[in-house]
């Protein structure tokens, strides 16, 4: 009983104890606050720190409403120290602000600009320093350098202190030395070498050559689209199973380059097995929509013409008056047989209609310039297939840098509202070029230029070219949807000057203007009519000239019009591996002037790829011009050779008097020719060329004893060079004139070249 005791009185000892060690609430609090003091601060107002307090005048001091102050002012990135302590019965908070940047400056940059810099950084004049934001910059920075190639890219951030609490930002750059790719590797690669491999991914590997290109820098962003690419390829040459496992960019130990190493699974190769098209459209003929199927049972499997029959089956459906279409490929792949079965099943896709199309980023080009190239307006069914195309036409105006084109909910369920984000671009250009051809000689021109004239999509143009042997004036405009329709219009004005001593022996000059209309007809054909009023004036006739040369002295007005059909399918204008170019134009002179004729004109070319790179064109074109009533000026007959006719001068095929070249009525040429790369990497641009031209010109409107004329076949056999280079293209031709008559003025070699910058 005396142990309990004194164990209850122990514990009774310790609740005292505890009690009396430990304070009440308020003891914690620190008393009532009287007043608060703002010290330190010069740019920002003392009420706006005290917004920022959890403390009041007036309530007793919290420790923790004073530690989530103190979190708070430093997280608002206006100062570089805040203290909270108490006075007695003050509070006083004393701050040291961050100082305000007066000017961002870079110093030993010069592959990047300032500008591309400043858009990179956060940190702008007249804003608050802070050393977190400055830091963050940095690491941008690097990064941008890094897209750029430049591994070995120092920066350090300077201050230097000005008066009223200011300072200059400068980033001291070390750019380095470009590092570039050294070596691109594949593994697992069994059907193709890495030399095709190579060529098909954007990124190269790093050569003397590549001047002006970055794809032989590291960038991941490519070389993620390089994996796309790569199965791109393998699908469209049968290889369904075709993974990428791997893509990874190792950096040499001495930081000069980057050893990037593609792992692949290549997989079976599949061939097409059974192909049927299948619809829920009890009205369509099926029969008439499997002609648009492009892929045939046995054909190696290609995604890309699967892609290409979906999109063919949808717009054709689409034009049928089935608005909500959607084509499913049902793919079955059996393993092994190594076919792939595929059924393009016709359904009827949701209804849904456009609810509105709204355009963003344009701050120059006008909403209508954009809208019309829609092929979807506010109402329309949606479709996709038109979607793409709206957003293809965009991008071909070449009036924005980005157009980002996409589809979102309406406020019903059968309602789709399409945003169009454009980036505009420069449109304004002032090009000085140069070059030289065997024809014209040594050529110069300055041209101003404004493809987007106040927003409107106007296209205006003013031109000077001089050259040894021609010079040309011109004022040109050009209005694409005139009156607000699908019609474009415009008009030129225009002097030229040419020397033909070499194969007439006069002078020619040309003024006049000539104004035009076309519109489409459909995707590629197009209609064009033009009317032209000219004066063409012959002088400076050599003394030794052709007496049919001499009677030619003097002046002519031409009032033509005319007309031109055209059919183009070509891949490419330029470089073209396939399609069809078909062009049938007519012009009327007399409708005024001294000239009455009428001249048709027909032209025609047809691409094939052979093999890869390898590309086989046949091309031809004839003429005939009939005068009305009077006799045809030698301004308006035919010339042939030089670029339309190679291994011949320029008029050296047809017709001469006394060694001038006169001209003819009537004229064919075609060329069959094959282009094939050399064996060097593809982006240098350099092909080889082999063809064979035949062609004649004949029909002089003079009957004389002096003028030789022969309608036989003329036949020329070369070979040429074609470079696509970054100064413009250049092509070289030596042509043999296999058959030919003694009067034809021959030339074998030729050369041109040309470019703009």
């Amino acid at each position: 009983m005396l142990r309990l005791k004194r164990v209850l009185g122990l514990t009774a000892l310790c609740f005292a104890c505890l009690f009396v060690a430990v304070p009440p609430a308020s003891a914690q609090r620190g008393g009532v606050i009287s007043s608060i003091e703002i010290q330190g601060n010069s740019r920002v107002e003392p009420d706006t720190i005290r917004s920022y307090l959890e403390l009041r005048q007036g309530q007793p001091y919290d420790a923790e409403a004073a530690n989530r102050s103190l979190k708070a002012l430093f997280g608002t990135g206006l100062f570089s120290d805040v203290v909270i302590q108490q006075d007695g019965s003050r509070l006083i908070v004393r701050v040291v602000e961050n100082p305000l940047i007066n000017r961002v400056a870079f110093e030993g940059n010069s592959k990047l600009e300032d500008d591309q810099l400043r858009q990179e950084v956060q940190t702008k004049p007249r804003t608050v320093y802070t050393q977190s934001k400055v830091q963050s910059d940095v690491r941008r920075l690097v990064e941008v350098y890094r897209r750029a190639g430049k591994f070995n890219a120092r920066i350090e951030p300077k201050i230097i202190r000005l008066d009223q609490n200011r300072v200059d930002l400068v980033f001291e750059i070390n750019e380095g030395d470009t590092t570039g790719i050294r070596r691109i590797s594949f593994v697992g690669n069994e059907r193709f070498s890495d030399g095709t491999l190579r060529e098909k991914i954007r990124t190269t590997e790093s050569a003397w050559w590549r001047l002006f290109t970055s794809d032989d820098r590291y960038d991941p962003d490519r070389l993620n689209f390089d994996k796309e690419l790569l199965r791109k390829f393998y699908l469209s040459e049968g290889y369904a199973d075709f993974r990428v496992l791997s893509a990874v960019a190792e950096l040499a130990p001495d930081r000069d380059g980057f050893y990037v190493t593609f792992t692949i699974s290549e997989g079976e190769r599949y061939k097409f097995g059974k192909v049927d098209v299948s619809t829920h459209f009890e009205a369509l003929d099926v029969d008439a929509v499997k002609a648009l199927v492009t892929t045939r049972e046995g054909d190696w499997f290609n995604a890309d013409e699967v892609e290409q029959t979906i999109t063919a089956i949808s717009e054709a459906v689409g034009t049928l008056g089935y608005a909500f279409v959607e084509v499913r490929p049902n793919i079955r792949r059996n393993t092994e047989t190594l076919t792939i079965d595929i059924d393009y099943d016709i359904q009827e896709g949701p209804r849904v209609y456009v609810e509105r199309i709204n355009i963003t980023g344009n701050t120059r080009t006008l909403d209508k310039v954009i809208r019309r190239e829609f092929r979807l307006a506010e109402g329309d069914a949606f479709n996709t297939a038109k979607l793409r195309r709206s957003q293809q036409r965009l991008q071909n105006l070449g009036f924005f840098e980005k157009v980002d084109v996409s589809n979102r909910p309406g406020s019903t369920p059968d309602k789709t509202v399409i945003d169009v984000n454009v980036v505009e671009q420069s449109t304004g250009e002032i090009s000085f070029g140069a070059g030289y051809s065997t024809s014209s000689g040594i050529l110069g021109d300055i041209a101003v230029r404004e493809r987007n004239l106040l927003g409107r999509g106007q296209d205006l143009r003013v031109g000077l070219s001089l050259g040894t042997r021609s010079t040309q004036i011109d004022l040109s405009f050009t209005e694409p949807y005139f009156l607000d329709r699908n019609v474009s219009a415009g008009f030129d004005v225009f002097r030229i000057t040419r020397d033909y001593q070499r194969t007439s022996s006069f002078d020619e000059s040309t003024l006049g203007f000539a104004l035009r209309a076309g519109w489409s007809l459909s995707e590629h054909t197009r209609q064009t009519v033009k009317y032209t009023l000219r004066r063409d004036t012959i002088k400076n006739v050599g003394d030794d000239a052709s007496f049919i040369i001499k009677a030619q002295e003097g002046t002519t007005w031409t009032s033509e019009i005319g007309q031109l059909l055209s059919w183009d399918t070509r891949d490419n204008r330029l470089n073209p591996t396939k399609g069809f170019l078909l062009r049938y134009g007519l012009d009327v002179g007399g409708l005024g002037g001294t000239e009455h004729y009428v001249r048709n004109k027909v032209e025609g070319a047809w691409f094939y790829e052979v093999f890869d790179e390898v590309v086989f064109s046949l091309s031809g074109q004839a003429g005939v011009v009939t005068p009305i009533r009077d006799d045809l000026k030698i301004a308006n007959r035919f010339f042939l050779g030089g670029d339309n006719f190679r291994g011949f001068r320029t008029g050296g095929v047809g017709p001469h008097s006394g060694g001038d070249a006169i001209g003819g009525k009537y004229y064919y040429v075609t060329s069959a020719e094959i282009s094939f790369p050399l064996g060097l990497p593809r982006e240098i641009g350099i092909l080889g060329k082999g063809f064979v031209d035949a062609g004649s010109l004949w029909g002089p409107e003079e009957s004389d004893a002096t003028v030789q004329d022969s309608k036989s076949i003329r036949v020329s056999a070369g070979v040429g060079l074609q470079w696509i280079s970054p100064f413009g293209p250049i092509r070289i031709d030596y042509a043999l004139p296999v058959r030919k008559e003694g009067f034809d003025k021959t030339e074998r070699f030729r050369f041109s070249f040309g470019t703009r910058f």
